[in-house]
């Protein structure tokens, strides 16, 4: 149980009410205990009754209508007692699944660029949902059942030594041998289970997959060449699964056979014991019940243990996210407002993923309220710049420098929240139209989204929609055309009212009339702030105050629109064919 150690946090958090739930389960326990006592006792005295007339009639009946009286009052007790139970120690474990996958989540956006790119989405999905509900029932049936077990064997077995010692030690025998047998069982157990999250990992991955990509599936039908797979992924998880239930089917079947022992040996033992007049019959009667009493904590005892087994393979996949460390961090907590200036000085870095060099000594810079523009071939790291600025990655080598100041010093809170980033892919929520813009600041007016929106060039569009605004947008925006995701997502950084604009290939599904617009816009009415336009057309950057020019990560072209006309480089080629095509 190591790895279920990450639990005992909550379990402390929350001792108070575990403490409670364990004091009301001992008080059920007793008051559970009261009936097989009456029983035993009112056999007894049935016994002298009829044996050797020993008591009269009359006590017989009062002494029968007690015991039934206290036999049904103490049922009754102990019903209460054991429903408060389940609503402390069950609740304990919701609350504690609230905290874990809280503590997941937040965990997961902690993290950085490079842990999701390493990392499927179906498996991060499955840890905090599979596997926390695995979690839960380690912290709420499992423990509620174990306390129950332990507080129900300690009365009982102490009460039964105290009784007759000898019939108690035969009672027991079958004990130790299922110890033994839980104990093989479950390392099997621990082992299949983890087998069985890791397949239902793969099957959430591909259903998700397959379903954020059905377009494409679609589109070049390869709808019964996916299914072939689903059913693959499927019938792997359903053979793991199975061959775990069968593994856990033999831990009832044991207990009952154990059990079964256990009243053999009562029913030889004590009834010799009887004949030989070392014992009445309500002692016999009484122990019977006891053994059966034990039969269902006896028989709950794989099933914990099963339970345990489950839990600890799935906190094992859980601890694995817990403990990854974040390479991005900020050791810099205080607020303020960074300015816009931009510099890099011999920046350079190698994707850990791949291995492979981005960029190699990029030296550039703007000051605040200047533009720059980025162009070059595919591939040519021009999108790895943009991230360096918001700290997904670090370099390996050079700095960054922001208002002078390296980058690793500042607080990422404060960058992230002062830059407006458009990345190359546009996600959009699966939530209205306002509140997709909204989300770059919460904290927005009505009137401040339509008026960035109307600088992004999409108000009309918006408008044009039957609920407007409050219009619904499909799963990542599958209802809007790919330019009304950008210019939406356009919309979105610049309500952050940012000192520095960042959009990666941002108007690529732009008209030209539109995509003029929009940079019209960005100059007019955010003319104060600095901007970074990726580009592959020379028409959206040409009116930068700069232009970058890269190529397999190294700066090849530096300088202002008519500088680069000048030389007869890469970027003069890709204007007079861009000029030409027009």
């Amino acid at each position: 149980m190591g790895e279920l150690k990450y639990l005992n946090k909550f379990f402390y958090h929350y001792r108070s009410k575990i403490i409670i739930g364990i004091i009301i389960t001992i008080i059920a326990r007793i008051f559970a205990l009261v009936a097989p006592n009456l029983i035993g006792n009112s056999i007894t005295l049935i016994e002298q009754y009829t044996l050797n007339n020993s008591i009269e009639l009359g006590y017989l009946k009062e002494q029968l209508l007690k015991n039934i009286i206290f036999i049904i009052l103490s049922a009754l007790i102990a019903g209460l007692f054991t429903f408060i139970m389940r609503q402390t120690l069950i609740n304990v474990s919701r609350f504690i699944e609230y905290d874990l996958k809280n503590e997941i989540f937040q965990k997961y956006q902690e993290l950085s660029v490079k842990f999701y790119k390493n990392n499927r989405v179906g498996d991060l999905m499955n840890r905090i949902s599979e596997d926390v509900s695995k979690v839960r029932m380690y912290v709420g049936p499992a423990l509620m059942y174990t306390i129950n077990t332990i507080s129900l064997f300690v009365i009982i077995i102490t009460y039964m030594i105290s009784i007759d010692p000898k019939l108690t030690m035969y009672t027991i025998i079958p004990l130790p041998i299922l110890s033994i047998l839980i104990y093989k069982l479950s390392r099997q157990i621990n082992i299949k289970s983890k087998r069985v999250q890791e397949s239902l990992s793969k099957l959430t991955t591909f259903s998700q997959e397959s379903f954020s990509g059905i377009s494409i599936i679609k589109s070049n039908t390869i709808e019964d060449k996916v299914n072939d797979f689903m059913i693959e992924f499927s019938s792997e998880t359903k053979d793991k699964s199975v061959d775990l239930a069968k593994f856990q089917s033999w831990f009832f079947p044991m207990m009952l056979l154990l059990i079964g022992c256990s009243n053999i040996l009562v029913i030889f033992i004590g009834g010799n014991q009887y004949i030989n007049g070392e014992i009445n019959l309500g002692v016999l009667a009484e122990f019977i019940i006891y053994v059966n009493m034990l039969t269902w904590p006896v028989a709950t005892v794989g099933w914990v243990t099963s339970i345990v087994q489950q839990a600890e393979a799935s906190q094992k996949r859980i601890n694995e996210f817990l403990s990854e460390k974040n390479e991005i961090i900020s050791v810099n907590q205080n607020d303020y407002k960074i300015k816009g200036e931009l510099e890099f000085k011999r920046v350079s870095l190698k994707y850990p993923e791949t291995n492979i060099e981005a960029l190699s000594e990029i030296d550039f810079k703007i000051n605040t309220g200047q533009s720059l523009g980025i162009i070059g071939s595919v591939g040519s790291g021009k999108s790895t710049v943009l991230e360096l600025i918001v700290r997904n990655y670090d370099p390996d080598s050079g700095k960054i420098l922001i208002d002078n100041k390296n980058l690793k010093d500042h607080n990422i809170e404060v960058i992230r929240r002062d830059i407006g980033y458009v990345p190359q892919t546009t996600f959009l929520f699966s939530d209205t139209i306002y509140n997709n813009i909204n989300f770059g600041n919460i904290n927005s007016k009505a009137e401040d989204i339509q008026y960035y929106s109307k600088i992004a060039c999409i108000h009309d569009d918006i408008m044009s929609f039957p609920k407007k605004y409050a219009s619904m947008l499909g799963e990542r925006g599958i209802n809007l055309s790919g330019g009304q995701k950008q210019r939406l997502a356009i919309a979105r950084a610049l309500i952050k009212k940012p000192q520095i604009l960042i959009l990666d290939d941002s108007l690529s599904a732009l008209d030209t009339e539109t995509e003029h617009n929009v940079i019209t816009n960005l100059k007019k009415e955010i003319k104060d702030i600095t901007k970074i336009i990726v580009s592959h057309r020379i028409s959206t950057i040409e009116k930068c105050d700069l232009i970058l020019v890269l190529n397999s990560g190294k700066v090849i072209e530096y300088g202002t629109h008519k500088k680069l006309c000048e030389i007869n480089g890469y970027y003069k080629e890709t204007y007079d064919k861009q000029k030409t095509k027009n």
